[in-house]
């Protein structure tokens, strides 16, 4: 017996109408079934419809709440084909459906466009997901369609034959999968932000395969999340090649580091960590500082700025040597046509971070870890020793403070103030497996500029000995969170070298 299905009896209720009618059109000899305004068009388009309503004998009710939910329906939608289910549905009066052509309310396109709550509630779709559930189901006899795409396909394979078990089943998972984000949205819609919730539901529709993932032999996708607005994977890209998997992951790490500060910013990011990061009272001036912080490391870097470019910092950013791509609010007029002369360079255009109610998630093997953002400033910034910072060490320790959250832990980072009153980030040691490493290499990396600069330190020092390294250097104040059981030993290092040290009771760890 072949597996194939030509279907005979098609029911077709849908938001989205493209390419609807070409394709009931082009399926010969089946009888439709259909409800108001779907019914509508095709009766426009010449096809003979039969409307749900006088099939089963039972008028929409409730402004059209109700429709399609009637045993006639989906009886015949569920029958098994068996003798037992043949006679139950003689018994009712009503035949199989052997084919359901469903899309759902557009809720998702509802709620973007900022409609009123009760707008939103009534393009929640009850019937069209008990539809397709129910046609899903019985994929051994039923082909369920829910999106346009598959028209050609299941055409393709009915003048094959029929649609296959196989396809027929993939259609089903089709299904199910989109009402289960569907049902996604609603649920994020609805819930009130309190807490993690004890069901963490997400969905994401793949936006478009990348060339491969961090290496060549690791496949990847940009997803996009269902229902939601903004954010680095719907941003705007205006020039250059496509962006790959790791320019995505430098790009949202460089644009978070610079929405961390009021003033103009600018970050230069290489595998996720600040090579260089600056902020002062022209982007223009943001964007020197940050690109002096580590000239070297800047190299095929992603940039950030948090406010438009201008034609001042675009020409610096055009005699930059080598950037891979930069992001930015938006672009002065012309201000394009200078920086894409360049032709392997990327620039996109982000206005907002789409953060989804303040959480962010990591696979791990098995699991999903889901935490809280690190949007936490309320530091205490307690004098710990017997010195104060001064007026111009107090600037620059609160500009290296929210900078090192940005750098990968263990984080140890030297920052100045100049003259002007901007702040930037001369040293930089991330990642290390001991803080001292990670002071040590902050020291290397900044030169003689460590002389008269300040540290901050992601976490608590456990010892004296990355205080020694700091303060040996030349470093004259520091910012860390304390806490620990070494920190008397560790005050008493900073007072031994003169300098001063604020404990901020807060910790940014950033694994």
């Amino acid at each position: 017996m072949s597996d194939r299905l030509t279907p005979r009896r098609a029911l077709a209720s849908v938001s989205d109408k493209t390419g609807l009618v070409d394709f009931l059109h082009r399926l010969k000899g089946v009888d439709l079934l259909s409800t108001g305004g779907t019914a509508g068009v095709l009766r426009e388009a010449g096809l003979s419809v039969i409307e749900v309503a006088d099939y089963t004998g039972s008028p929409e009710i409730l402004g059209g709440r109700v429709k399609t939910l009637h045993p006639r329906i989906h009886g015949g939608i569920l029958s098994r084909r068996t003798v037992a289910d043949k006679k139950d549905l003689e018994r009712i009066g009503t035949v199989e459906i052997d084919l359901v052509v469903v899309n759902l309310y557009p809720f998702a396109e509802t709620v973007s466009s900022g409609a009123a709550p009760t707008e939103a509630v009534e393009q929640i779709d009850i019937g069209g997901v008990a539809l397709l559930r129910a046609a899903a189901k019985n994929f051994d006899h039923v082909i369920t369609v829910c999106d346009p795409a598959d028209y050609r396909t299941v055409l393709e394979q009915i003048t094959k034959g029929g649609v296959t078990l196989e396809h027929r089943r993939t259609l089903a998972a089709k299904a199910f999968a989109h009402t289960a984000a569907y049902d996604a949205v609603i649920t994020n819609y609805l819930i009130e932000d309190g807490g993690l919730p004890e069901l963490y539901i997400t969905a994401y529709r793949k936006g478009r395969e990348l060339r491969y993932g961090e290496n060549p032999h690791q496949p990847a996708a940009l997803y996009l999340p269902i229902g939601g607005k903004g954010g680095l994977g719907a941003a705007e890209q205006l020039s250059g090649k496509p962006l790959s998997f790791n320019n995505y992951w430098d790009l949202s790490a460089a644009w978070k580091a610079v929405c961390d500060f009021d003033g103009p910013a600018a970050a230069v990011i290489k595998h996720t960590n600040p090579c260089g990061l600056a902020s002062a009272s022209t982007l223009e001036r943001a964007y020197e500082l940050a690109l002096e912080g580590d000239p070297m490391s800047a190299f095929g870097s992603v940039i950030a700025l948090n406010r438009v470019i201008d034609k001042k910092t675009a020409e610096l950013i055009h005699k930059t040597r080598f950037i891979e791509c930069a992001v930015a609010p938006d672009y002065a007029p012309g201000v394009l046509d200078l920086l894409t002369r360049k032709k392997q360079r990327r620039f996109v255009a982000l206005d907002d971070t789409g953060s989804s109610r303040g959480f962010e998630g990591r696979f791990i093997p098995g699991g999903l870890l889901v935490q809280g953002v690190d949007d936490e400033w309320s530091a205490e910034e307690r004098v710990a020793t017997e010195r104060t910072p001064t007026e111009r060490e107090w600037s620059a320790l609160r500009f290296a403070w929210r900078a090192v959250k940005h750098v990968k832990s263990n984080a140890v980072v030297l920052a100045r103030r100049v003259d002007d009153g901007s702040c930037w980030l001369v040293g930089v040691g991330a990642g290390q497996m001991s803080r001292v490493d990670s002071a040590i290499i902050a020291v290397r990396k900044a030169g003689e500029r460590a002389s008269g600069s300040v540290a901050a330190s992601d976490a608590f020092f456990p010892m004296p000995d990355g205080v020694e390294a700091l303060t040996g250097a030349g470093v004259t104040a520091i910012i860390q969170p304390g806490g620990s059981k070494g920190d008397e030993a560790v005050v008493e290092a900073a007072n031994r070298a003169g300098a001063a040290m604020i404990f901020t009771g807060t910790r940014h760890f950033r694994h």
